[in-house]
């Protein structure tokens, strides 16, 4: 082998994020600022599997971050007709998909119905619980991946009668005082995320989450955490975090196996690297606000020391290198 050359990857896989695919003409966000472009999504798509495919080192599987079709089916009746034209997307290629829960599945779906569906990719085996959407799974010896629900607190998908709901409702309600919940408090510090559109992470899940690090921690695995919400202040805008982030931050914190937080939710993306953990956390551009002439997917080369994102459209490459909690860290650009 050359002295200059470095081994390849261990193995790849796709990201994707907030498709929100809906058969409706161009639209705009809730603010009317960005503009949204519901039909031409699936097509973007169709260019992410056909890059992936026709990558060098075929992907493992796919990670879906959440908002796979558009909220407005919903009043359309066509919640289900929608579904059926991105899963038709995602099963003409052999990849395995995880998908991620967002908030705009649960516009369309309740979460009782969501589970045992065509969006419900865990291993009952290694799930959280019996009404928690997450789990773990490894694609290859040393590393695993833990899909986040981070709706698991909240008021989306659920009846309004049912404790779970109320218990969400009282919380919310202890910020945002307006009418709409879905519109954010007017606050100007990290409150404004305590609107309708986000949710949080039960203690059940983050006892979970717990053991699950403890174990990796002991076996020296890296892992890489998925949740539709960012959780970190730094690698989004406040009306996008998960309503107790600093919770889950707290438990990433205590363990040395955790590299990498990858979420959705905000279109415009965002990166941090956490001074005190040195874990990335990346929040993909959402494909929906992606125009029909760029691209917004990403691939993953995953090596011993570190991950290499090759970014298409309005996402950028990133080298994520894995770091010594241990040691000074330095931001990788």
């Amino acid at each position: 082998m050359d002295g200059c050359s470095r081994p390849g990857p261990l193995f790849s896989f796709g990201v994707i994020a907030d498709i929100q695919y809906a058969d409706i003409d161009d639209g705009y966000n809730y603010c009317q600022s960005r503009r949204r472009y519901y039909r031409s999504s699936l097509q973007l798509l169709a260019n992410a599997q056909e890059s992936w495919s026709e990558s060098a080192v075929r992907p493992a599987f796919v990670l879906q971050l959440g908002d796979v079709i558009d909220g407005f089916n919903k009043g359309c009746a066509a919640s289900d007709r929608a579904l059926d034209a991105v899963l038709r997307q995602f099963g003409s290629s052999p990849l395995e998909v995880h998908h991620v829960w967002g908030n705009h599945e649960l516009y369309n779906f309740s979460r009782s119905s969501l589970f045992g569906s065509r969006l419900d990719s865990s291993p009952r085996s290694d799930r959280a619980g019996p009404d928690i959407y997450a789990y773990h799974f490894s694609p290859v010896p040393g590393f695993l991946f833990v899909v986040l629900d981070g709706y698991d607190v909240g008021l989306l998908g659920r009846p309004e009668s049912s404790d779970q709901y109320q218990s969400a409702l009282s919380q919310i309600r202890q910020h945002n005082n307006n009418q709409d919940l879905n519109c954010p408090p007017m606050l100007e510090d990290l409150r404004q995320r305590f609107a309708m559109f986000n949710g949080g992470f039960s203690k059940a899940q983050l006892d979970w989450l717990h053991s699950v690090l403890s174990d990796a921690d002991e076996k020296q695995l890296k892992v890489t955490i998925a949740s539709h919400l960012p959780v970190h202040p730094d690698s989004t805008c406040p009306i996008c975090l998960a309503w107790n982030y600093d919770e889950l931050l707290a438990i990433i914190s205590a363990h040395s196996s955790v590299v990498c937080v990858m979420a959705g939710h905000d279109h415009d993306g965002g990166y941090c690297q956490d001074e005190e953990t040195g874990v990335h956390h990346l929040t993909l551009e959402g494909v929906i606000e992606t125009p029909p002439d760029s691209n917004a997917f990403g691939t993953v080369f995953v090596y011993e020391d570190r991950m290499v994102l090759k970014g298409s459209g309005r996402i950028s490459d990133r080298e994520l290198l894995f770091c010594d909690k241990n040691k000074k860290l330095s931001l990788i650009a």
